[in-house]
């Protein structure tokens, strides 16, 4: 209504403008002010028919009309004795002075005026968009009920999750019945898993669920550069829930704010002290609000290790849910969301799919869905066909084709043997994975070619022996360059790093060396959201001392040297198979699983199990 009011008050007052312009400008058109040197001039030639004259001004007529085709003018007048001198000097006069007042007035607004619409664009730049008055106001998006519109139905492949986060949409719905036996609900929820599981999706079916609303916002998004900033959003976000409460607050990526205080590292001075007494407010507030209230914090992270632990302490997030890479029953689910949009050929299942993307999280799946709907759409097929997924998988896992790479001959060899020493050493290891396809097409950014094995069953442990088997593979390029050319190249350093993080792990995470007994040398929190069959990747936490250390080289060493000569002796038993497999890949660029057990004299396997 003010704002209706303040629109009609603005609308007449430009009216009333337009009004007054009009009349002046018909004024300035009937009556011309001419100069009094004029006047006289006119005077003198008898072309004035009549005057009325003040004590300053003079007013009149004129028989003929001036070129501007007035017949009104007005002048102002003049001191006879100056005007008759300078008339004798022919110089034109008038009887006003040109005002300076305008000009002076413009001379230090204008720059004033400059000056503060700098000041003001730089503050709302500082400020985002809503100027400096509203710097440490909360940049939450909020969503109404009707706005939200995912539920439970949209999530698919994290049931454990969903089962967990259902008591929260109860709750929400009824908060009597929760307090019924004394009991309240959680004040805040962590969603941990890997990134692309799904975590800010499950959040947002929370919301529709309960049909609350529903406040989100980045951790990133509280710490300025200005200490105090970030607390004041804090206490923004909390007043706004309470407002609208029962809601729902959701924090993605609470690493970004709730990083342990005194760590130091790459904080430093204000950014430091700001995010700190940033993480101090949202403590503050966690505490101060009663669950009953109908207001639950969720939040998300892929690194819970780095989180204060005054932030996860009983009272705050008192509860984690693990929202992990689904498995296959859960790829199953999630391929059936995403494939409800896509025209799919009738060789198409999504157990089939499932079945070539272990280890691929909701957000992978998605992605693989539209890949291999735009690699059928630039092929002109009228449906997408399961050689569609596979090669999106390929494009997805080893990067793109790049053909354009040449490779000289001496270079295409050397690639091609290296490819298929590790098919050969896969396929000649009982329980390796199977080798799906070679070839010596370059791919990604410094892949000169490639081995795909595929994972018939997914698997959350590994024995000692199978870690040595996967070390072999991944060796069997090396020692295939090792046994045809006695010599070696770069092109094994990606494989090299890979086996040495295996072994470092054997040795210092899993106990497996017997030199070294069954103790835990390093500690890698990330491993747990990546899983077992992961590579331990990143920062690791030493508790060792120098002497240990060099122990532990020294049993790293011996382990990949162990398993690099294993692979050369396997390699010289099948030369022959070796170079006969070589060429024929040089030949076709790439290998297909069937003409690989073929040309290797391995039997094909089952057709259930290749299915």
């Amino acid at each position: 209504m003010k704002n209706g009011k303040f629109n009609l008050l603005y609308w007449a007052a430009a009216m009333l403008g337009l009004i007054v312009v009009q009349y002046i400008a018909a004024m300035n058109q009937q009556v011309a002010t001419i100069p009094y040197s004029q006047f006289q001039q006119l005077l003198n030639e008898g072309k004035v028919a009549e005057v009325g004259v003040s004590d300053r001004f003079m007013q009149g007529s004129l028989k003929e009309p001036l070129p501007g085709g007035q017949t009104r003018f007005a002048t102002t007048r003049v001191d006879p004795e100056i005007a008759k001198e300078l008339e004798g000097h022919g110089v034109k006069f008038n009887g006003q002075i040109e005002s300076t007042l305008f000009r002076d007035i413009l001379s230090w607004i204008l720059p004033m005026a400059l000056f503060i619409g700098v000041y003001v664009w730089l503050g709302r730049r500082m400020a985002g968009a809503g100027g400096l008055m509203q710097i440490g106001k909360s940049r939450a998006k909020v969503y109404v009920e009707s706005d939200t519109r995912v539920t439970f139905a949209d999530v698919a492949g994290v049931d454990e999750a969903k089962d967990e986060l259902r008591e929260v949409v109860d709750f929400l719905r009824e908060p009597d019945r929760y307090g019924r036996l004394g009991g309240r609900m959680p004040k805040g929820v962590l969603l941990v898993g890997p990134p692309g599981t799904g975590k800010t999706l499950l959040a947002r079916a929370v919301a529709g669920e309960a049909r609350v609303p529903f406040l989100s916002i980045s951790g990133a998004e509280f710490v300025e550069m200005f200490v105090g900033v970030g607390a004041a959003r804090v206490r923004d976000l909390f007043e706004q829930a309470r407002a609208k409460a029962p809601a729902i607050i959701f924090i993605d990526e609470l690493d970004a704010l709730g990083r342990a205080r005194g760590l130091g590292g790459a904080y430093g001075g204000g950014v430091n002290s700001e995010a700190e007494q940033t993480l101090n407010q949202l403590l503050v507030e966690m505490d101060g609000f009663d669950s009953r209230t109908g207001l639950v914090i969720l939040a998300a992270t892929n690194r819970p290790e780095i989180l204060d632990p005054a932030l996860l302490r009983a009272g705050r997030f008192d509860r984690q849910v693990l929202v992990d890479r689904p498995d296959r029953a859960g790829r199953v689910q999630i391929l059936n969301v995403h494939l409800k949009r896509v025209t799919l050929a009738p060789d198409v299942a999504p157990e089939k799919i499932a079945g070539l993307t272990p280890g691929f999280t909701g957000a992978d799946l998605a992605n693989l869905v539209n890949e291999a709907a735009l690699l059928a759409t630039r092929r002109g097929a009228e449906a997408v066909t399961l050689e569609d997924f596979g090669n999106a998988v390929e494009r997805i896992v080893a990067g793109l084709e790049k053909r354009n790479r040449l490779l000289n001959p001496r270079e295409r060899e050397i690639v091609a043997h290296h490819e298929i020493g590790h098919a050969l050493v896969a396929m000649s290891l009982p329980g390796s994975d199977p080798v799906h396809k070679v070839s010596i097409i370059p791919r990604g950014i410094g892949a000169l070619g490639y081995t795909i094995q595929r994972p018939t069953e997914d698997r959350f442990l590994m024995t000692r022996e199978e870690l040595e088997r996967k070390m072999m593979v991944l060796l069997g390029g090396r020692a295939a360059e090792l046994v045809v050319y006695g010599h070696l190249s770069t092109g094994a350093a990606d494989d090299l790093q890979r086996v040495t993080d295996i072994a470092r792990g054997m040795v210092t995470r899993y106990g497996m060396s017997e030199a070294l007994g069954s103790v835990a040398y390093e500690r890698d929190p990330r491993s747990l959201l990546a899983g077992p069959n992961a590579l331990p990747s990143g920062p690791r936490e030493q508790d060792y001392g120098e002497a240990a250390g060099d122990a532990i080289d020294a049993e790293v060493r011996r382990i990949v040297d162990g398993a690099l000569e294993q692979t050369v002796t396997l390699l010289r038993e099948k030369r022959e198979v070796l170079e006969r497999t070589a060429r024929r890949l040089l030949e076709k660029e790439t290998l297909e699983e069937g003409e690989l057990n073929e040309l290797m004299g391995v039997p094909p396997r089952p057709a259930k199990a290749a299915e």
